[in-house]
């Protein structure tokens, strides 16, 4: 009987398995190791993995091995094992961050292999190479967020100069930049923020885009800051950028804005109170 129920279960998550994958279209199956220990592990990297219609995985705690079905159009392995990774397991192409890793249930955190032959296999030739590698990936990263700033700025302007049309086109400008991020390129600081924030950027700037009122822009324009402020936080910035307040706004209880000029120009009451807020902060 017993011999049965282990049958019956493996033949359900067999079944259960393929009906998932089977509405991935475009799939791709590889398979790829991924460090970790039981079955909380399972569960983890499976979730961090998972994206609906897109990708899915099924990681076998016995061998380590991780079987990847994905729609090649829609994301790719390194997408996946990169989510993986911020959620506290390395593969052969990530390593978790450290403070993630650290924070796994004391049964989760597995012996880092890939940690510790990085370490000890480094030399100055080596390292020579990794720091040319990441000024070459720091450019690529500032590149990848830097149409979103320059367009969040833009769009700060028509604010400030009331300016509901060239708002609504600069947003979908916005979104459109958005759309062209490829998160492979980002930091692991700025792949985090940007998984958090990247439904509510759209959900604000679509609000933008199509409205015909620029009082309900300069709203939606509040929140839209509060994430991009996150976001801008962790990236690589050429210039200083001004973190300011308006006290007045949102009834009393203030709003905040980017701007790349430390002079005051509002861009919640344009012309009727340019000058009203400070400088908050400064990013560099």
């Amino acid at each position: 009987m017993i011999v049965l129920s282990k049958i019956s279960t493996a033949l359900i998550l067999t079944l259960t398995f393929s009906s998932c994958t089977a509405q991935i279209k475009n799939a791709r199956t590889e398979s790829v190791k991924i460090y970790g220990n039981c079955g909380m592990c399972q569960t983890s990297i499976e979730n961090a993995g998972n994206l609906k219609k897109v990708a899915q995985v099924e990681w076998n705690k016995d061998i380590k091995m991780a079987t990847l079905i994905y729609d090649t159009t829609k994301t790719k392995q390194t997408e996946i094992l990169k989510r993986i990774a911020l959620a506290g397991y390395d593969s052969d192409q990530f390593l978790a961050p450290d403070d993630v890793y650290a924070t796994l249930p004391e049964c989760c955190q597995y012996d880092r292999v890939n940690k510790s032959a990085m370490v000890k296999n480094e030399n100055a030739e080596t390292h020579s190479m990794q720091n040319h590698a990441t000024t070459s990936e720091m450019e690529q990263e500032v590149n990848q967020l830097k149409g979103v700033f320059d367009n969040y700025f833009s769009l700060k302007d028509a604010l400030v100069t009331s300016d509901q049309k060239s708002a609504s086109s600069i947003a979908k400008d916005l979104l459109s930049n958005i759309n062209k991020v490829n998160m492979n390129k980002l930091t692991t600081e700025e792949h985090t923020v940007w998984m958090k924030v990247m439904s509510n950027l759209k959900s604000d700037i679509d609000k933008i885009s199509i409205s015909t009122n620029v009082e309900n822009q300069r709203n939606a324009f509040m929140n839209l800051s509060e994430n991009i402020y996150d976001l801008i936080k962790v990236s690589n910035q050429d210039t200083p950028i001004y973190y300011q307040h308006c006290p007045m706004y949102n009834d009393g209880k203030g709003a905040n804005w980017l701007s790349k000029d430390n002079a005051i120009k509002n861009p919640y009451y344009g012309s009727q109170m340019l000058t009203c807020g400070k400088t908050v902060e400064t990013i560099k």
